[in-house]
Protein backbone atom coordinates (compact mmCIF):
# COMPACT_ATOMS: atom_id res chain seq x y z
CA UNK A 1 0.00 0.00 0.00
CA UNK A 2 0.91 3.34 -1.02
CA UNK A 3 0.01 6.76 -2.15
CA UNK A 4 1.50 9.27 -4.63
CA UNK A 5 1.24 12.38 -4.64
CA UNK A 6 2.67 15.36 -5.65
CA UNK A 7 4.10 16.94 -2.68
CA UNK A 8 7.60 16.57 -0.69
CA UNK A 9 8.88 13.78 1.14
CA UNK A 10 9.49 15.77 4.42
CA UNK A 11 5.81 16.28 5.04
CA UNK A 12 5.34 13.23 7.56
CA UNK A 13 7.31 12.93 10.86
CA UNK A 14 9.77 15.44 10.21
CA UNK A 15 8.43 18.94 10.15
CA UNK A 16 8.01 21.09 12.96
CA UNK A 17 4.98 23.46 14.16
CA UNK A 18 6.50 25.96 12.16
CA UNK A 19 5.63 24.55 8.92
CA UNK A 20 6.37 26.55 6.18
CA UNK A 21 4.83 25.34 2.27
CA UNK A 22 7.11 27.46 0.35
CA UNK A 23 10.43 25.39 1.30
CA UNK A 24 9.06 22.26 0.55
CA UNK A 25 7.25 23.29 -2.94
CA UNK A 26 11.26 24.50 -3.59
CA UNK A 27 12.49 21.15 -2.86
CA UNK A 28 10.47 19.39 -5.77
CA UNK A 29 11.52 18.62 -9.19
CA UNK A 30 10.95 21.31 -11.82
CA UNK A 31 8.37 21.23 -14.10
CA UNK A 32 6.90 22.24 -17.34
CA UNK A 33 3.48 23.37 -18.50
CA UNK A 34 1.97 20.02 -18.63
CA UNK A 35 3.78 18.30 -17.16
CA UNK A 36 3.43 16.20 -13.78
CA UNK A 37 5.26 16.03 -10.38
CA UNK A 38 4.83 12.72 -8.61
CA UNK A 39 6.14 11.65 -4.78
CA UNK A 40 5.36 8.91 -3.17
CA UNK A 41 5.96 6.95 0.18
CA UNK A 42 3.44 4.48 1.93
CA UNK A 43 3.54 6.20 5.36
CA UNK A 44 1.60 9.29 4.27
CA UNK A 45 -1.77 7.46 4.00
CA UNK A 46 -1.49 6.23 7.33
CA UNK A 47 0.28 9.35 8.67
CA UNK A 48 -2.59 11.15 10.74
CA UNK A 49 -0.66 15.18 10.52
CA UNK A 50 -0.15 14.41 6.44
CA UNK A 51 -3.66 15.09 4.81
CA UNK A 52 -3.53 18.53 6.68
CA UNK A 53 -0.25 19.66 5.68
CA UNK A 54 -0.84 18.14 2.45
CA UNK A 55 -3.69 20.16 1.67
CA UNK A 56 -2.19 23.00 3.70
CA UNK A 57 0.13 23.01 0.70
CA UNK A 58 -1.76 22.49 -2.21
CA UNK A 59 -5.54 21.32 -1.78
CA UNK A 60 -5.47 20.39 -5.88
CA UNK A 61 -3.54 17.57 -4.83
CA UNK A 62 -4.33 14.09 -5.93
CA UNK A 63 -3.96 11.34 -4.53
CA UNK A 64 -3.14 7.51 -5.24
CA UNK A 65 -3.49 5.06 -3.48
CA UNK A 66 -2.40 1.23 -3.45
CA UNK A 67 -3.80 -1.24 -1.47
CA UNK A 68 -3.88 -5.16 -1.11
CA UNK A 69 -5.77 -7.75 0.91
CA UNK A 70 -4.62 -6.69 4.13
CA UNK A 71 -4.16 -10.15 5.35
CA UNK A 72 -1.38 -10.63 2.70
CA UNK A 73 -0.53 -7.19 3.12
CA UNK A 74 0.32 -8.42 6.94
CA UNK A 75 2.09 -10.93 6.54
CA UNK A 76 4.36 -9.24 3.95
CA UNK A 77 5.28 -6.47 6.26
CA UNK A 78 6.37 -9.17 8.97
CA UNK A 79 8.11 -11.03 6.10
CA UNK A 80 10.02 -7.14 5.94
CA UNK A 81 10.84 -6.87 9.85
CA UNK A 82 12.30 -10.62 10.03
CA UNK A 83 14.59 -9.96 7.42
CA UNK A 84 15.81 -6.64 9.11
CA UNK A 85 14.98 -8.49 12.97
CA UNK A 86 15.27 -12.39 12.33
CA UNK A 87 14.75 -12.61 15.91
CA UNK A 88 11.85 -11.44 16.83
CA UNK A 89 8.41 -13.61 18.02
CA UNK A 90 6.22 -15.92 15.34
CA UNK A 91 3.55 -13.71 13.15
CA UNK A 92 0.94 -16.01 15.32
CA UNK A 93 2.30 -14.65 18.39
CA UNK A 94 2.42 -10.88 17.34
CA UNK A 95 -0.97 -10.97 16.11
CA UNK A 96 -2.80 -11.85 19.40
CA UNK A 97 -3.08 -9.71 22.23
CA UNK A 98 -4.74 -13.19 23.51
CA UNK A 99 -4.89 -15.80 21.59
CA UNK A 100 -6.77 -17.82 23.54
CA UNK A 101 -9.58 -16.02 23.12
CA UNK A 102 -8.52 -14.36 19.79
CA UNK A 103 -8.39 -10.99 20.29
CA UNK A 104 -6.38 -9.43 17.64
CA UNK A 105 -3.62 -6.80 18.46
CA UNK A 106 -5.21 -3.97 16.24
CA UNK A 107 -2.05 -1.93 17.63
CA UNK A 108 0.45 -4.17 16.04
CA UNK A 109 1.67 -1.94 13.01
CA UNK A 110 1.24 -4.58 10.10
CA UNK A 111 -2.31 -5.16 11.23
CA UNK A 112 -3.39 -1.54 12.42
CA UNK A 113 -1.57 -0.40 8.77
CA UNK A 114 -4.60 -2.89 6.73
CA UNK A 115 -7.38 -0.61 8.58
CA UNK A 116 -7.70 0.97 5.47
CA UNK A 117 -11.29 2.84 6.03
CA UNK A 118 -10.16 4.47 9.68
CA UNK A 119 -7.26 5.83 7.52
CA UNK A 120 -9.00 7.17 4.54
CA UNK A 121 -11.61 8.70 7.24
CA UNK A 122 -8.91 10.78 7.89
CA UNK A 123 -7.86 11.76 4.69
CA UNK A 124 -11.82 12.50 3.41
CA UNK A 125 -11.66 15.45 6.13
CA UNK A 126 -9.88 17.22 4.27
CA UNK A 127 -9.84 16.18 0.28
CA UNK A 128 -13.17 14.65 -1.19
CA UNK A 129 -13.22 11.58 -2.56
CA UNK A 130 -13.29 12.71 -6.33
CA UNK A 131 -9.68 13.93 -5.89
CA UNK A 132 -8.35 9.69 -4.77
CA UNK A 133 -7.78 6.80 -7.35
CA UNK A 134 -7.32 3.76 -5.67
CA UNK A 135 -5.30 0.94 -7.54
CA UNK A 136 -5.90 -3.00 -6.62
CA UNK A 137 -2.54 -4.34 -5.52
CA UNK A 138 -4.08 -7.83 -6.54
CA UNK A 139 -4.73 -6.23 -10.60
CA UNK A 140 -1.54 -4.44 -10.77
CA UNK A 141 0.16 -7.66 -10.49
CA UNK A 142 -2.28 -9.48 -12.80
CA UNK A 143 -3.33 -6.97 -15.17
CA UNK A 144 -1.05 -4.11 -14.71
CA UNK A 145 -1.60 -2.40 -17.84
CA UNK A 146 -5.40 -2.10 -17.20
CA UNK A 147 -4.77 -1.09 -13.73
CA UNK A 148 -2.16 1.63 -15.02
CA UNK A 149 -4.49 3.09 -17.76
CA UNK A 150 -6.90 3.73 -14.86
CA UNK A 151 -4.26 5.90 -13.51
CA UNK A 152 -3.23 7.98 -16.49
CA UNK A 153 -7.14 8.14 -17.25
CA UNK A 154 -7.22 9.94 -13.29
CA UNK A 155 -4.41 12.19 -13.90
CA UNK A 156 -5.81 13.42 -16.96
CA UNK A 157 -3.24 11.35 -19.23
CA UNK A 158 -3.01 10.26 -22.49
CA UNK A 159 -2.55 5.60 -22.04
CA UNK A 160 0.95 5.26 -23.28
CA UNK A 161 1.07 1.79 -20.97
CA UNK A 162 -0.23 -1.26 -22.57
CA UNK A 163 0.31 -5.05 -21.99
CA UNK A 164 3.43 -4.74 -24.47
CA UNK A 165 5.12 -2.75 -21.55
CA UNK A 166 5.60 -5.97 -19.08
CA UNK A 167 6.26 -8.80 -18.29
CA UNK A 168 5.82 -11.27 -15.79
CA UNK A 169 8.43 -12.21 -13.23
CA UNK A 170 8.15 -15.97 -12.67
CA UNK A 171 11.03 -15.55 -9.61
CA UNK A 172 9.43 -12.90 -8.22
CA UNK A 173 5.55 -13.29 -8.82
CA UNK A 174 5.48 -9.09 -10.02
CA UNK A 175 5.36 -8.19 -13.75
CA UNK A 176 8.71 -6.12 -14.95
CA UNK A 177 8.93 -3.26 -17.09
CA UNK A 178 10.08 -3.20 -20.30
CA UNK A 179 10.81 -0.93 -23.21
CA UNK A 180 8.15 -1.78 -26.10
CA UNK A 181 10.81 -1.63 -28.58
CA UNK A 182 12.92 -4.25 -26.41
CA UNK A 183 15.87 -1.69 -26.01
CA UNK A 184 17.15 -1.48 -22.74
CA UNK A 185 17.30 -3.64 -19.73
CA UNK A 186 14.29 -4.58 -18.03
CA UNK A 187 13.09 -2.54 -14.79
CA UNK A 188 11.73 -5.30 -11.99
CA UNK A 189 11.61 -4.75 -8.33
CA UNK A 190 14.87 -4.96 -6.29
CA UNK A 191 15.82 -7.52 -3.81
CA UNK A 192 13.94 -6.32 -1.27
CA UNK A 193 10.45 -6.70 -2.88
CA UNK A 194 8.69 -10.91 -3.85
CA UNK A 195 10.37 -12.09 -1.04
CA UNK A 196 8.87 -15.57 0.32
CA UNK A 197 6.24 -15.49 3.18
CA UNK A 198 6.57 -17.64 5.95
CA UNK A 199 3.88 -20.65 6.01
CA UNK A 200 1.30 -19.16 8.65
CA UNK A 201 -1.16 -21.22 10.67
CA UNK A 202 -4.76 -21.28 8.60
CA UNK A 203 -6.28 -20.86 11.99
CA UNK A 204 -4.49 -17.31 12.39
CA UNK A 205 -5.52 -16.16 8.86
CA UNK A 206 -9.20 -16.63 9.25
CA UNK A 207 -8.87 -15.04 12.18
CA UNK A 208 -7.32 -12.13 10.26
CA UNK A 209 -10.16 -12.45 8.04
CA UNK A 210 -12.96 -12.40 10.30
CA UNK A 211 -11.34 -9.18 11.94
CA UNK A 212 -10.51 -7.68 8.72
CA UNK A 213 -14.46 -8.17 6.79
CA UNK A 214 -16.23 -5.52 8.42
CA UNK A 215 -13.41 -2.94 8.01
CA UNK A 216 -12.98 -3.92 4.57
CA UNK A 217 -16.86 -3.78 3.48
CA UNK A 218 -17.01 -0.55 5.04
CA UNK A 219 -13.76 0.56 2.87
CA UNK A 220 -15.73 -1.12 -0.44
CA UNK A 221 -18.45 1.47 0.59
CA UNK A 222 -16.36 4.24 1.19
CA UNK A 223 -14.60 4.05 -2.15
CA UNK A 224 -17.40 2.26 -4.37
CA UNK A 225 -14.82 -0.33 -5.29
CA UNK A 226 -15.28 -3.86 -4.08
CA UNK A 227 -11.94 -5.24 -3.88
CA UNK A 228 -12.76 -8.76 -3.38
CA UNK A 229 -10.51 -10.01 -0.21
CA UNK A 230 -12.45 -12.15 1.04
Amino acid sequence: MGVLVGICGILTGHLTTNFSVIPCRNLMPKALDGQIVMEKTPRYFVTAEAPGRIHAMSKDTKLIVVVRDPVTRAISDYTQIISKAPGIPGFETLTFKNRTTGLIDASWSPIWIGIYAQHLENWLQYFPLSQMHFVSGERLISDPAGELGKVQDFLGLQRMITDEHFFFNETKGFPCLKKPQGNGKPHCLGKTKGRIHPDIDPEVIEKLREFYRPFNHHFYQMTGQNFGWE
